[in-house]
C-alpha cells in the first residue's frame, strides 16, 4: 500500500533530494548530483519567478520513501507554443510499477487542476537542466549534468500508456582521430574570408557586456532548432552566468568572434566530473570539493557541453571552425574521448558527428501524454 504526499516541509524536501542516492546507492553509473545544488534548484532557482512547481513524494507502508516527482508549469513555454502542457521532472522511483503511476497521476491531477491538457518530460523548469529519460546506454557513465535511471523506467512508461514526444541522442568520440579534410579545409577559408577570430576566454569571464552579448546570440542559437526551447529571461541568464562562467575552461573552449568583434559561435567543453561526483556522493564538504578540483585538471574525457552560431551564420560552414579549433585545444590539454552533449534527434547538427569515428553513447527520451 502506497500514498502519495506533497512536500512542505524542509524534512520532506531532505527526502526528496537525497532519495535518489539510496535508490541508486549499488548503481555504479548513478553520478549523484549536489544536495546544495539541488536545494537551490527546487527553492530559488531563476525559473521559479515564472515557473510554479508541486513536489510528490510517494511512501509505502512504512513510511519509507518509494519515488518521487516534480511537477511543473511554465506559462512562458505555453505561451511561446500556443499549447496547454505541463511538465514532470526530478522522477525517481523504485520498481513497481504502481508507484510510478501513483506519482505520475499525482502530476497530472496538478495539472488538470491548472487548466493544462497535456504532460510531457522529464524536463527542467528551462532547457537548462537535466532532461530525457535514459533508454539506451545503461551501461554507461552519464555526464554530470544529464539523468541516470534504470531500464524499467521506460518500460514502465509504455505501460503506462506514455509516447515517445522526442530522443536525445549522445555520442562517444575519439579526440586523437584525423579531423575531415573537408572540416579542416572550410575552416581555414572562413577563417579568412570573415576575418573570424577568437575571444579571449578570461575576458569573457569577467567583461559583463560579453557575458551578456553571448547569452543573447545562444539564445538566438537554438530558438529555432532545439525543442521544447525558451529564451531565457534576465534573472536566468545572471544565474547561469554566475555558475558556469567563472568555471570556463580556456582550454577546453573557443567563443568565436566576426570582423566586428561580436559573437558569431562557440564551443564549450569542460572536463569530466562524474567520477569526482561520485566520490563526493552529493557533498561538497568535507572533501567533496577537492574531488572536484582534481577533476577539473584532468582532461583525458571531455564532455562537450555546448555549441551554436547566430543565426546569420547558419548554413555558412561555422561550425568546422570551432570543430577544428576545439580538436587542436583538446588535444593539446591530453584529451583522448569526447562524450557529446545531448543533441535532438531532429536536429541537423547531429549529422556532424557522421564525420568522424564515433559510437553512440547515449539516448534519452521525452514522454508526453494527454490527461
Amino acid at each position: 500500500m502506497y500514498t502519495v504526499t506533497k512536500v512542505e516541509s524542509r524534512r520532506d524536501l531532505e527526502r526528496f533530494i537525497k532519495f535518489p542516492d539510496r535508490l541508486y546507492r549499488d548503481c555504479p553509473q548513478y553520478v549523484p548530483a549536489l544536495h546544495s545544488d539541488q536545494r537551490k534548484s527546487l527553492t530559488k532557482a531563476a525559473p521559479l519567478e515564472y515557473c510554479s512547481r508541486e513536489l510528490f513524494l510517494c511512501l509505502d507502508s512504512r513510511g519509507h520513501v518509494a519515488g518521487r516527482v516534480a511537477a511543473i508549469d511554465n506559462p512562458r513555454y505555453n505561451e511561446l507554443y500556443g499549447l496547454k502542457r505541463a511538465r514532470f521532472g526530478w522522477f525517481d522511483c523504485i520498481e513497481d510499477i504502481e508507484v510510478a503511476r501513483l506519482l505520475l497521476d499525482a502530476a497530472s491531477e496538478w495539472a488538470r487542476g491548472r487548466g493544462l491538457n497535456e504532460v510531457h518530460g522529464p524536463l527542467y523548469y528551462n532547457t537548462l537542466g537535466k532532461q530525457g529519460m535514459l533508454v539506451e546506454g545503461f551501461d554507461n557513465r552519464p555526464v554530470f549534468n544529464t539523468i541516470y535511471n534504470y531500464p524499467y523506467y521506460p518500460e514502465f512508461m509504455e505501460r503506462l500508456g506514455w509516447s515517445k514526444e522526442l530522443d536525445w541522442i549522445e555520442y562517444r568520440v575519439a579526440v586523437n582521430q584525423p579531423l575531415p579534410e573537408k572540416i579542416s579545409r572550410v575552416a581555414g577559408e572562413l577563417k579568412e574570408r570573415y576575418g573570424l577570430h577568437e575571444a579571449d576566454i578570461m575576458k569573457l569571464k569577467t567583461d559583463p557586456g560579453m557575458v551578456r552579448s553571448f547569452f543573447e546570440v545562444y539564445n538566438m542559437a537554438f530558438a529555432s532548432s532545439v525543442p521544447n526551447f525558451i529564451p531565457f529571461t534576465d534573472a536566468e541568464i545572471a544565474e547561469e552566468a554566475a555558475s558556469v562562467m567563472p568555471f570556463l575552461d580556456g582550454r577546453l573552449s573557443s567563443i568565436l568572434l566576426d570582423e566586428d568583434d561580436s559573437v558569431a559561435a562557440f564551443g564549450i567543453a569542460f572536463p569530466d566530473i562524474s567520477e569526482a561526483l561520485q566520490k563526493a556522493r552529493g557533498r561538497l564538504f568535507p572533501i567533496g570539493w577537492i574531488f572536484l578540483l582534481r577533476a577539473l585538471r584532468r582532461c583525458e574525457t571531455i564532455d562537450l557541453m555546448v555549441n551554436g552560431a547566430a543565426p546569420k551564420w547558419r548554413g555558412k560552414g561555422i561550425s568546422a571552425v570551432y570543430h577544428s579549433l576545439l580538436i587542436d585545444r583538446c588535444r593539446a590539454a591530453g584529451a583522448r574521448i569526447a562524450l557529446t552533449n545531448p543533441q535532438a534527434e531532429t536536429n541537423s547538427a547531429v549529422r556532424v558527428w557522421e564525420k568522424y569515428d564515433h559510437s553512440l553513447y547515449m539516448r534519452r527520451r521525452c514522454w508526453i501524454k494527454k490527461i
